[in-house]
């Protein structure tokens, strides 16, 4: 039977596992959505375009798959704009859709079209690739493209429009087919590749494992768990790959921020990379941390992209492939040849261990606003053991580096486009993606929460498990502290301060969500128990010392060794 063309769009994605639309509706895309859930996709309606790119983004970082976002034309795509370039840089797949008014109303004379610009030519420096469906039976081709670059060498988004003139014309076309059928999938690298890559391994005294952002979105953790078995050595945790590894919680160091981590690279003479660009925040694999024995120790990169091989770093051993097929090759080819545990690796877990002890214990305590290092210690302390954490905010985000008690196995954070407002509708995709179960903790700055606070109304409609602790100091934290570094103590910190009467526990109720407000340190892990217990999506506004946020954020001066330059 024929079928129109925004079925069609949807057989397409099913055929890749996809299953969850977020976006707007609007007479372009009213068809689509009301199919979607007629087939029992998740169709999530937030109150902002941007938003539900975020989500549609996590969605993506939770099933390892691509996912999509729709925008209605004009305001609705202009929206998207934010969430599209944040996926470029965060190198996720994410199928940005985009309604468009009939080719006609582009080629007449006229000045004052209402909701029209020509937007494709907008987007496409933001994308991977940037097509729109001329003709209905362009459809297979042009979405199959979309998947196949967004997927393909480093992931990254693609922006696919129709004109209203397309989406109800009818398709003759055969069932649609699996992704093996038109695109690559789990690319294997060379056995002599993997071959040499053993060899190394084999003959190195002190090998790591530096885990990046990759194997989290991936869904990879149990293969990487295999390997880290095998090869009996500390993992070492990018700024961006801050899951914790199921079964890798004791001896996973974060890098830069932890001295066992700075140890163990420092002495390594082996680095095996996975799912990491090898940037800024790791020092490119060449400075600070990594000079000392840089001569005798030898790379091995695992990368999806075969033009990044060398870019950053010189590499012995390239690993082309998808990190999801290479690392089994890599367990397949060690599995009978264990290693013993590496030297100085029992060391390095007492001393991590010790020192995040050290951390909660000495944390400022007994501070009314709170100190945010005791706020983060004392939320983290109760965080879920199953739970998704999510972060947000500039200051606060810097504090939960160093001072979180979690070991999280699923983390969400926009670590390297430094987009903020995104935690809450990461978590919200998150939560959306893995069937509304696990328990979200967000800990987020006050501005930072601000950005898409109206989504708490999505939160509560969804009923999503979700507790929000909210680090309150009536101000732009972080840029407080760079005005008081440039300008010194007392000078005018223009644009950085905000109404000290806003409460954001109020704002909650509003929405019908849980809200709480906490001044003293032992009360923000009851009240964090309590927002649980409630059965609804909670806020808990923790007003936190200002001067502490501005001015005693930790590992500050290792944080600027990656990003300042540049920047200040």
């Amino acid at each position: 039977m024929p079928v129109k063309v925004f079925e069609r769009i949807l057989d397409l994605f099913e055929a890749e596992g996809i299953n969850t639309l977020f976006g707007i509706p609007d007479p372009n895309f009213v068809h689509m959505f009301h199919l979607a859930e007629e087939r029992g996709w998740n169709v999530i309606a937030p109150h902002h375009e941007e938003s539900a790119g975020f989500m549609a983004e996590a969605v993506s970082r939770m099933t390892g798959r691509p996912a999509v976002c729709i925008g209605t034309l004009g305001p609705g795509v202009a929206n998207l704009a934010g969430a599209m370039m944040c996926a470029k840089v965060e190198n996720s797949p994410v199928v940005f859709l985009g309604g468009q008014r009939a080719r006609i109303t582009e080629q007449r004379v006229r000045r004052g079209r209402i909701q029209f610009v020509s937007q494709a030519a907008l987007f496409e420096p933001s994308v991977k690739y940037c097509a729109s469906i001329e003709y209905a039976d362009q459809t297979d081709e042009i979405i199959r493209e979309g998947l196949r670059k967004a997927l393909s060498g480093t992931p990254g988004p693609v922006y696919i429009e129709y004109p209203s003139q397309v989406i109800q014309q009818e398709l003759e076309v055969p069932p649609a087919l699996p992704p093996r059928s038109y695109r690559l999938v789990d690319q294997t690298a060379g056995p002599d590749r993997i071959a040499e890559a053993v060899r190394y391994i084999g003959a190195a005294e002190r090998p790591i494992l530096l885990v990046g952002h990759g194997v989290h979105t991936t869904r990879a953790g149990a293969s990487v768990k295999a390997l880290a078995d095998l090869m009996a050595c500390p993992v070492i945790q990018t700024s961006g790959g801050t899951s914790y590894i199921e079964g890798l919680e004791d001896r996973t160091f974060p890098y830069g921020f932890s001295a066992a981590a700075i140890d163990a690279v420092v002495t390594s003479d082996l680095c095996l990379a996975i799912g990491t660009e090898l940037g800024e925040p790791v020092h490119y694999g060449k400075g600070r941390h990594w000079v000392a024995n840089e001569a005798d120790r030898r790379w091995i990169l695992v990368e999806q992209d075969p033009q990044a091989i060398g870019v950053n770093r010189a590499v012995d051993v390239p690993l082309v492939g998808d990190l999801r097929a290479v690392v089994p090759q890599l367990v397949e080819a060690l599995k009978d040849t264990p290693r013993s545990p590496a030297p100085g690796l029992d060391g390095w877990i007492q001393q991590d261990a010790a020192q995040l002890a050290e951390l909660a214990e000495t944390a400022p305590s007994g501070m009314s606003p709170v100190h945010p290092a005791r706020l983060i210690v004392e939320a983290t302390k109760v965080f879920p053991r199953e739970g998704i954490m999510v972060r947000d905010g500039g200051a606060t985000t810097i504090f939960g580096w160093t001072y979180s008690q979690a070991k999280p196995h699923d983390v969400m954070w926009n670590q390297n486009f430094g987009h903020l407002g995104t935690g809450l509708p990461y978590a919200i995709g998150a939560s959306v993606a893995e069937g509304r179960r696990r328990p979200l903790m967000l800990i987020t700055g006050d501005s930072s929460f601000q950005f898409h606070i109206a989504e708490l109304e999505t939160a509560a409609r969804l009923n999503l498990p979700l507790v929000c602790v909210v680090a309150v100091d009536y101000a732009w934290g972080l840029e407080v502290g760079v005005y008081k570094r440039t300008f010194g103590q007392g000078s005018l910190e223009t644009g950085t301060h905000w109404s000290t009467r806003t409460r954001l526990d109020k704002v909650a109720e509003g929405f019908g969500c849980y809200g709480e407000y906490v001044e003293t340190d032992e009360e923000i892990g009851p009240a964090i128990k309590r927002a649980y217990a409630s059965g609804r999506p909670g806020v808990i506004h923790v007003a936190v010392d200002p001067k502490a946020n501005s001015e005693e954020m930790p590992s500050y001066d290792e944080f600027r060794t990656w990003y300042a330059e540049g920047t200040q």
